[in-house]
């Protein structure tokens, strides 16, 4: 790996990191409601991904699709609504285990075999989800661990429909733009429930345009350097990153049962990951 994809690899990742950052931020520290904030960051999101396809000599039509797009909100909207009571390395945690574990359960749907190391993985992985919503007094509330896992397993479901994507960017950019009018429907439904201020709207766009629409830019630049295997499991990382931001930043606990589940959730996906690659 050469130290442009290195570099490049980590800023994705902490862009990533940066959205359930953002995200918890504006929901427990300012007025924004999580209608508005989904609205603003895939509005964003959407402008930011379609500049960058007309930056260079030659201009790029947007493409995607609206089964993705309406993946793309469900994931979305889903994130701004648990955000609303989980901590942020809970969240991300929730939804790295939700997105990779739906991903593996599509493959076992569609005849993939596993070997029992792996199915050892995945039972690892179950427990370590099931250890983190064990009723308690850190448990995550329950609605929005719920949310959380909705959003992950509809960010599996967009990640499955964008394999193989001949333009990953131009089918991101479409994504986000086909998706704006479902932002839009959910904004005008909770019309009468919308606040507004101005760090909420600030921390909105940068999730949309920096951390969202620059970060999968940085991402799309980084995958052709990085073999499969590396891709998976170098997001390994987002969960463990986003808990120690949010335990600088926002001072959330780094309790026992985090730390335990999540190296139950990480490790036994890492195990899914490494032996389906040597096999």
């Amino acid at each position: 790996m050469t130290t442009r994809i290195l570099l490049l690899t980590a800023l994705a990742m902490l862009a990533f990191a940066g959205n359930s950052i953002l995200c918890r931020i504006a929901l427990r520290d300012t007025a924004i409601d999580p209608a508005s904030f989904t609205g603003l960051r895939i509005l964003a999101g959407a402008l930011t991904l379609w500049l960058l396809l007309q930056i260079g000599k030659t201009r790029q039509s947007a493409g995607g699709d609206w089964l993705s797009a309406l993946a793309l909100f469900v994931y979305a909207a889903s994130f701004s609504y648990a955000y609303i009571n989980l901590d942020a390395g809970a969240g991300a945690l929730l939804l790295f285990g939700a997105v990779q574990l739906s991903m593996l359960a599509w493959g076992l749907l569609r005849g993939e075999r596993f070997s029992g190391g792996q199915i050892g993985g995945l039972l690892l992985a179950l427990s370590g989800l099931l250890i983190l919503l064990l009723p308690g007094s850190r448990a995550p509330e329950l609605d929005g661990a719920l949310l959380m896992l909705l959003s992950g397993v509809a960010w599996g479901i967009y990640s499955l429909r964008g394999r193989g994507a001949s333009n990953p960017l131009a089918a991101t950019a479409g994504n986000f733009i086909k998706a704006v009018p479902f932002a839009a429907v959910l904004c005008l439904v909770m019309l009468g429930q919308q606040q507004w201020d101005a760090p909420g709207i600030m921390y909105a766009l940068l999730s949309g345009a920096l951390t969202s629409g620059v970060g999968y830019a940085i991402w799309y630049a980084a995958l052709p350097g990085l073999v499969a295997i590396q891709a998976a499991s170098v997001q390994l990382s987002v969960p463990l990153l986003t808990a120690i931001a949010g335990a600088v930043l926002l001072n959330e606990a780094l309790t026992a049962t985090l730390i335990i589940s999540g190296a139950a959730i990480l490790g036994g996906i890492a195990m899914v990951l490494s032996i389906r690659h040597r096999s």
